[in-house]
Protein backbone atom coordinates (compact mmCIF):
# COMPACT_ATOMS: atom_id res chain seq x y z
CA UNK A 1 0.00 0.00 0.00
CA UNK A 2 3.23 2.28 0.44
CA UNK A 3 4.40 2.08 -2.29
CA UNK A 4 1.25 2.80 -4.16
CA UNK A 5 0.72 5.09 -2.63
CA UNK A 6 4.62 7.19 -3.10
CA UNK A 7 4.93 5.40 -6.70
CA UNK A 8 3.46 8.89 -8.62
CA UNK A 9 5.63 11.00 -8.52
CA UNK A 10 3.68 14.26 -8.02
CA UNK A 11 2.39 12.33 -4.46
CA UNK A 12 5.45 12.51 -3.57
CA UNK A 13 6.14 16.04 -4.63
CA UNK A 14 2.59 17.40 -3.57
CA UNK A 15 2.95 15.85 0.06
CA UNK A 16 6.99 17.13 0.61
CA UNK A 17 5.71 20.71 -0.83
CA UNK A 18 3.00 20.65 2.05
CA UNK A 19 5.33 19.68 4.51
CA UNK A 20 5.62 23.65 5.58
CA UNK A 21 2.53 24.21 5.78
CA UNK A 22 -0.81 24.49 3.74
CA UNK A 23 -1.06 26.18 0.62
CA UNK A 24 -3.64 27.18 -2.27
CA UNK A 25 -3.52 25.21 -5.20
CA UNK A 26 -2.00 27.75 -7.65
CA UNK A 27 0.63 28.32 -5.29
CA UNK A 28 1.49 24.25 -5.18
CA UNK A 29 1.18 24.69 -9.23
CA UNK A 30 4.41 26.92 -8.87
CA UNK A 31 6.16 25.92 -5.99
CA UNK A 32 5.76 21.92 -7.92
CA UNK A 33 6.30 23.29 -11.89
CA UNK A 34 6.14 20.93 -14.12
CA UNK A 35 2.36 19.70 -12.98
CA UNK A 36 -0.50 20.90 -14.76
CA UNK A 37 -3.42 21.73 -12.75
CA UNK A 38 -5.59 18.85 -13.93
CA UNK A 39 -2.43 16.18 -12.98
CA UNK A 40 -1.97 17.97 -9.50
CA UNK A 41 -6.00 18.11 -8.96
CA UNK A 42 -5.89 14.15 -9.30
CA UNK A 43 -2.97 13.74 -6.90
CA UNK A 44 -4.27 16.08 -4.51
CA UNK A 45 -7.89 13.88 -4.18
CA UNK A 46 -5.99 10.57 -4.39
CA UNK A 47 -3.69 12.28 -1.49
CA UNK A 48 -7.22 13.03 0.36
CA UNK A 49 -8.78 9.77 -0.03
CA UNK A 50 -6.11 7.59 1.59
CA UNK A 51 -6.51 10.33 4.58
CA UNK A 52 -2.59 12.29 3.55
CA UNK A 53 -4.12 15.43 2.86
CA UNK A 54 -7.51 17.62 3.80
CA UNK A 55 -8.83 20.25 2.08
CA UNK A 56 -10.04 23.27 3.72
CA UNK A 57 -12.84 26.06 1.74
CA UNK A 58 -13.00 29.28 3.80
CA UNK A 59 -16.28 31.15 3.48
CA UNK A 60 -14.64 34.09 1.79
CA UNK A 61 -15.33 36.03 -1.55
CA UNK A 62 -13.77 35.03 -3.51
CA UNK A 63 -13.62 31.70 -2.25
CA UNK A 64 -10.46 30.29 -0.93
CA UNK A 65 -9.32 26.64 -0.42
CA UNK A 66 -5.82 25.28 0.98
CA UNK A 67 -4.33 21.92 1.08
CA UNK A 68 -2.52 20.40 4.11
CA UNK A 69 -1.32 17.74 5.64
CA UNK A 70 -3.39 15.47 7.78
CA UNK A 71 -1.76 13.75 10.92
CA UNK A 72 -1.49 10.70 9.13
CA UNK A 73 0.66 12.34 6.28
CA UNK A 74 2.55 14.13 8.33
CA UNK A 75 3.90 10.65 9.40
CA UNK A 76 5.74 11.04 5.82
CA UNK A 77 7.55 13.79 5.70
CA UNK A 78 10.82 12.11 7.55
CA UNK A 79 10.90 9.32 5.00
CA UNK A 80 10.41 11.86 2.24
CA UNK A 81 12.99 14.06 3.23
CA UNK A 82 15.46 11.13 3.78
CA UNK A 83 14.97 10.14 -0.07
CA UNK A 84 15.45 13.48 -0.86
CA UNK A 85 18.38 13.82 0.90
CA UNK A 86 19.16 10.96 -0.93
CA UNK A 87 18.82 12.40 -4.23
CA UNK A 88 20.83 15.39 -3.17
CA UNK A 89 23.64 12.70 -2.70
CA UNK A 90 23.43 10.28 -5.29
CA UNK A 91 21.23 11.79 -7.88
CA UNK A 92 24.94 13.03 -9.94
CA UNK A 93 25.86 9.47 -10.06
CA UNK A 94 22.84 8.05 -10.77
CA UNK A 95 22.84 10.54 -14.03
CA UNK A 96 26.67 9.13 -14.72
CA UNK A 97 25.21 6.13 -14.63
CA UNK A 98 22.58 6.44 -17.59
CA UNK A 99 24.98 8.16 -19.48
CA UNK A 100 27.77 5.55 -19.46
CA UNK A 101 25.17 3.03 -20.37
CA UNK A 102 23.53 5.47 -23.40
CA UNK A 103 27.14 5.69 -25.09
CA UNK A 104 27.76 1.79 -24.66
CA UNK A 105 24.64 1.24 -26.58
CA UNK A 106 22.57 -0.57 -23.58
Amino acid sequence: MAIEIISSKWAVVTLFALSDGPLRHGELVELIGGVSRKVLTQTLRRLQENGLIERRAYAEAPPRVEYGLTELGCTLEEPIRRLTEWARTNGEAVAAFHEAAEENGA
